[in-house]
């Protein structure tokens, strides 16, 4: 089979996410046949290197024998088997290793990141009702969130192109000011943007709180806001409001948890404590589809009860697949035995210097790094750039994908130097070469 076969068959038969299909007509899909450490692989034979880790998932790269292996020998004895009134060993010890590691308890399951901020919302809104507050059914979000496109996720996302289309569907919630570091001014540290925005939640916990269940947030990286990197003093004061006003605090760390950011859980570096937890992506290394929701003993006990109105009914036939916990399990393994969090701690500080021409190059700014994230935004982008800029680095042999004129970089722990130097060399090309086009065709509008 070559690309050009496979290109075909897909077109007719499978409705692509998060795509416009007619744009394939004049941009055709890529075909990957395998892939194995941080490279795809087309059926063609091409490779590109995956300095996105596939939506954030492959925190380990493609292939990780130990991952696999969990796996294989799980399918051994269990594939699946109902939570709804049975239990398993990968499920349970997961649960409790998440526990240990948060310090939150009684793991509710689903299957991706919306469906666990769908299970974090419905529940803080049913524990307030159990304690006889109906009315704190409502929830604040940060500008420019987002927390997936489920509807009840989409009502605390503040991205109106995928949002806008729904609105029939959408409750209103309240939107506050972000802590996005980008926007200081010449005389403003990202504190001062941090307590800018910490203003614009009291006032608005001040006018609602007794409406309000929840404040949803992504801890110090909000990323489809274009990796937007804010201080850990937001998080610490935004748990002291929280407290003050009585609402519950989620943290989504679907994108950001698992040593994304530098830390374990991103919280840690406010020493703090959510009352829920959202993980998803990273948590099976991206094999298997899982998520999870870890929430306070206190929130666990408002439904514990003779009354099943008071129990949580949501459900999901593959809630805590023994696959994808087994997976996950081996994930965990690898960040004990292998010491990811301070091997990627010099790997970032390595980089740093390595990536120097992008945090000086004249055409980029805000050039930005938490923990295994890099991020810069390109001045003065024309309308189309990140479409032009993902088509220049394939052909630079990596897999980029632009948000908005904002490009980042979240590859796999396992990326070697000598693949950094491609990613910098591959990123610097594709920058030159979409430049060039534009200049071209201003040239050519000019004439």
């Amino acid at each position: 089979m070559k690309n050009t076969d496979l290109l075909a068959r897909s077109l007719a038969a499978v409705w692509h996410p998060c795509t416009q299909m007619k744009r394939h007509e004049s941009f055709p899909l890529i075909p990957i046949a395998r892939a194995q450490g941080a490279w795809l692989y087309d059926v063609d034979g091409k490779r590109y290197l995956d300095a996105v880790s596939s939506w954030w998932v492959n925190l380990f790269g493609h292939g990780e024998p130990r991952i696999k292996a969990a796996i294989s020998q799980q399918m051994d004895s269990l594939e699946h088997v109902m939570l709804a009134g049975f239990t398993h060993q990968p499920v349970v010890e997961l649960s409790e290793r998440l526990a240990t590691l948060t310090g939150l308890g009684h793991a509710f399951y689903g299957s991706d990141g919306a469906s666990a901020i769908e299970v974090a919302l419905k529940m803080s809104v049913h524990y307030w009702r159990n304690l006889g507050q109906p009315q704190k059914n409502r929830f604040i979000y940060l500008e420019n969130s987002y927390h997936g496109e489920t509807a009840g996720a989409l009502s605390v996302t503040d991205v109106p192109i995928f949002r806008a289309a729904y609105a029939p569907l959408v409750r209103e919630n309240f939107c506050v000011m972000n802590p996005d570091a980008r926007q200081a001014t010449a005389a403003e540290t990202a504190v001062d943007v941090a307590d800018r925005a910490l203003q614009s939640l009291e006032a608005t916990l001040a006018e609602h709180h007794q409406d309000i269940a929840a404040l949803i947030l992504e801890p110090l990286v909000q990323g489809a806001a274009g990796m937007a990197m804010y201080d850990a003093r937001y998080l610490q004061k935004a748990r002291v409001l929280c407290d003050r006003y009585q609402i519950h605090l989620i943290c989504d760390e679907i994108a950001v948890g698992f040593g994304r950011t530098g830390s374990m859980f991103a919280y840690e570096q406010a020493k703090i404590r959510p009352d829920f937890l959202c993980l998803s992506k990273g948590i099976t290394g991206g094999f298997l589809p899982l998520a999870v929701v870890l929430s306070s003993d206190e929130i666990y006990a408002a439904f514990y009860h003779d009354d099943i109105n008071r129990a949580f009914l949501h459900s999901h036939s593959y809630t805590g697949n023994p696959l994808a916990c087994a997976a996950a399990l081996a994930v965990l393994d690898i960040f004990e035995n292998d010491d990811v969090i301070q091997k990627n701690l010099e790997k970032a500080q390595r980089w740093d210097a390595l990536f120097l021409p992008l945090a000086t190059h004249p055409k980029l700014k805000n050039y930005r790094r938490t923990g295994m994230i890099w991020a810069f935004d390109v001045i003065d982008a024309a309308p189309g750039f990140a479409q032009r800029f993902f088509a220049a680095a394939l052909e630079q042999e990596l897999l980029l994908r632009p948000i908005g004129n904002t490009v980042y970089f979240m590859p796999p722990y396992c990326l070697s130097d000598a693949e950094a130097a491609h990613l910098l060399a591959g990123t610097m090309a594709a920058l030159d070469a979409v430049e060039n086009v534009i200049s071209e065709f201003v040239d050519a509008a000019v004439a």
